[in-house]
């Protein structure tokens, strides 16, 4: 029988006939079914092997192929990360040189131990220059930073209305960083003005002093 009589013949039997092909089959002469038989049981191979494909190895490969997949879009986003980096390198030092030579003029401003002394004299120097009257001048207790300290000095002067002005612009133009805070003016009665404030001032720590707050941080830290 051909394959196409057989076709034709699926389509004119009935589910009696269908039936009847399935019984009495010689499982030792396969070649021997009709052809509905012979076709389920191919298909029925089929599925098993691609079942058994599925679980013994493609789920497998499949999990590593979406693994690989989002690695490669990882890998794509870094590539163009650094990319960018490389492109703006240039840029990238020359901005590192002008944060270190901003840095390195910042930090000349900030005298170490041994000019306080002289710093303190010049803010005291400031204020007798303009002919002001010092009823305070008082350093406080230094604030350790992690590279440097703040030292405030609470200051009362009384003056003129223009020498304090003056002062106030000399201590702006010191050579070293000094603000003033907390400043509060009031009025006397011979027409003068007192003047209070906190004069900020900061020194750079030198290398044992910062060696010494590390290992005080570092005490701190492990305590809690």
């Amino acid at each position: 029988m051909s394959l196409r009589e057989s076709i034709e013949k699926l389509r004119t039997m009935d589910v009696q006939t269908l039936m009847r092909d399935f019984q009495g089959l010689d499982p030792n002469d396969p070649g021997q079914w009709p052809l509905l038989p012979r076709l389920a049981t191919l298909l029925a191979i089929f599925l098993v092997i691609v079942a058994g494909g599925w679980w013994f190895d493609w789920s497998d490969q499949l999990t590593t192929l979406d693994s690989k997949e989002k690695e490669e879009i990882t890998l794509k986003d870094d590539w163009l990360l650094k990319k960018r980096q490389a492109v703006n390198l240039p840029e990238y030092r020359r901005q590192l040189a002008e944060i270190d030579r901003q840095f390195g003029a910042l930090l000349k401003q900030l005298p170490n131990r041994s000019e306080i002394e002289s710093l303190l004299a010049d803010i005291n120097q400031a204020g007798l220059g303009r002919g002001l009257q010092f009823e305070l001048f008082k350093p406080g207790a230094e604030s350790l930073k992690d590279f440097y300290a703040e030292l405030p000095i609470s200051v009362r002067v009384t003056g003129g209305y223009h020498d304090l002005g003056e002062f106030v612009s000399d201590v702006a133009q010191m050579p070293r960083i000094v603000t003033l805070n907390d400043i509060a003016i009031e009025t006397l009665k011979e027409g003068n003005l007192k003047f209070d404030a906190t004069a900020m001032t900061y020194r750079y720590l030198d290398d044992e002093e910062v060696a010494a707050l590390r290992k005080e941080k570092a005490k701190e830290k492990a305590r809690k």
